[in-house]
Order: structure tokens, then C-alpha cells, then sequence
């Protein structure tokens, strides 16, 4: 496995947030140690995309406002850029607003996302990928990885993906205003026995939204699911399924 991503271990405690994952409809407050992040609201409808193999978009709409991701916090301290490695950089230049730093200290809102899942060609069937883009006018962060549960007919399977090992430091992936950032998701890595999803359950950064900002989004191609996983988001979706 190959992780695009270099990180401290201070605060790998960051990944609890998706380890207990089940889907819409269930609670919990989410945090380092705490109950689970759920996606409960946020209902994806789905929407024909130019790529043939899109199985559903939504743009999600918070309930509490949360921070705008404009804006210098008072005493941030923002790094300059360390070179073209591709390490936390966003596309399309280099500067501040690239950096995790920046990144983690301006978190997304939900208002200005809209998070879509495909059926990429080129890779496993398993495979889907989730994409989030920023609608708004300046740079904001993610977490390492959404938080990915699935659904059939309605109802929670019980079943979350889990990321990489291994993640430690501050949550931060930066996303231009237009950028578009992947996160590969494989249902079911192993090919074993499970039952088949139908929905797809996505909470685009878990470290800062409330449940209420996640999307539940129809899987155009039903999969088996058995101990799925998720990749850490990237500029591609090559790169992210290269987490897995």
C-alpha cells in the first residue's frame, strides 16, 4: 500500500472517528475517543452526470452554520509552500492556501460541497469513488478520509469502511474554490459473502461536521459488501485508490 500523505503520530486518534461508522439514521457526537460519527440528514438526490457510470450526487446543507472557511484565524501561522511535491498541495499553484496548516485551521462547510459517488472504468468492480468539489470562494480543508457507511432498501447495513493505517498529525486536505478532491471506496476487497448495498452513506469531513451534514447517495451499480474500505482523498482518484 502506498500513502500519498506524510503524517505525525500525535494525533492518530483522529481515524475513531469512521471506525464505528453504521449509516443514516444512527447518533452519536463523534470525536477522539467518543461515540461515532453517523451520517443522519443530508438525503443525496441523484443526478445524471457527463461521466455514464455516476451513480448519484448531493450538495449537502447543514442545519447549524459551522466555520465558512474564509479568513485568517487571529495568530495563525501559516508555513510557506515546501516545493512541487504534491505532499498536502492543493492544484493549481502554490501558495499558503495549500498548505495542511492553512487547511486545518479553514474546515469546509457542508453549504459550499457537493459530494458525488461514481463507478469509475479502469478499476475493480468493488470500486467506487466518492468526489467531493468546493463550491465556495477560497481554500477549505477535509479530514484525512470521509466517513463511509452503507445502506439496503432503506436501512443501515451496520457495516463502515475503514481507512489506512498508520494516520497520525492534524486532519487536513486542502481544496481549492472549484477543486474537485477522490476518496476510493472498495466495497468489498476480499470478494467473501455479505449483503448487497444499495446506498452509499457519506460524511465528507467527520473530524468537523455535525451528522447532520452527511449525504446518502444510491449505489447505480449495486455491490456485496464485506469488510470495505476507504482510501485517503487525493487529487485523483488513481492516487486515493493507491490508500486502499
Amino acid at each position: 500500500m502506498r500513502i500519498h500523505r506524510s503524517r505525525t503520530a500525535a494525533l492518530a486518534s483522529v481515524v475513531g472517528f469512521v471506525l464505528a461508522l453504521t449509516g443514516c439514521g444512527g447518533g452519536g457526537s463523534g470525536g477522539t475517543g467518543g461515540e461515532p460519527k453517523v451520517p443522519t440528514a443530508g438525503t443525496g438526490t441523484p443526478a445524471a452526470s457527463g461521466a455514464p457510470a455516476a451513480s448519484g450526487t448531493a450538495s449537502a446543507t447543514p442545519t447549524a452554520a459551522g466555520p465558512s472557511g474564509t479568513g485568517d484565524p487571529a495568530g495563525a501561522t501559516i508555513p510557506t509552500p515546501t516545493g512541487p511535491d504534491g505532499k498536502g498541495k492543493a492544484t493549481g499553484g502554490a501558495d499558503a492556501t495549500t498548505e495542511d496548516a492553512y487547511a486545518y485551521t479553514h474546515p469546509c462547510s457542508a453549504r459550499n460541497l457537493t459530494v458525488k459517488v461514481t463507478s469509475p472504468e479502469g478499476f475493480p468492480a468493488t470500486v467506487r469513488v466518492v468526489t467531493v468539489t468546493n463550491n465556495g470562494s477560497s481554500t477549505c480543508g477535509l479530514d484525512f478520509h470521509p466517513a463511509v457507511g452503507f445502506s439496503a432498501k432503506g436501512s443501515a447495513l451496520g457495516i463502515q469502511a475503514t481507512p489506512p493505517e498508520g494516520l497520525g498529525g492534524a486532519p487536513a486536505h486542502p481544496v481549492r474554490p472549484g477543486a474537485t478532491t477522490y476518496a476510493a471506496v472498495d466495497l468489498n476487497p476480499s470478494g467473501g459473502g455479505g449483503p448487497v448495498a444499495d446506498e452509499i452513506n457519506i460524511l465528507a469531513d467527520p473530524s468537523h461536521m455535525p451528522n447532520a451534514d452527511g449525504v446518502s447517495l444510491p449505489l447505480a451499480t449495486t455491490g456485496t459488501v464485506a469488510k470495505p474500505r476507504v482510501g485517503l482523498y487525493h487529487f485523483t482518484a488513481r492516487d486515493s485508490f493507491d490508500t486502499l
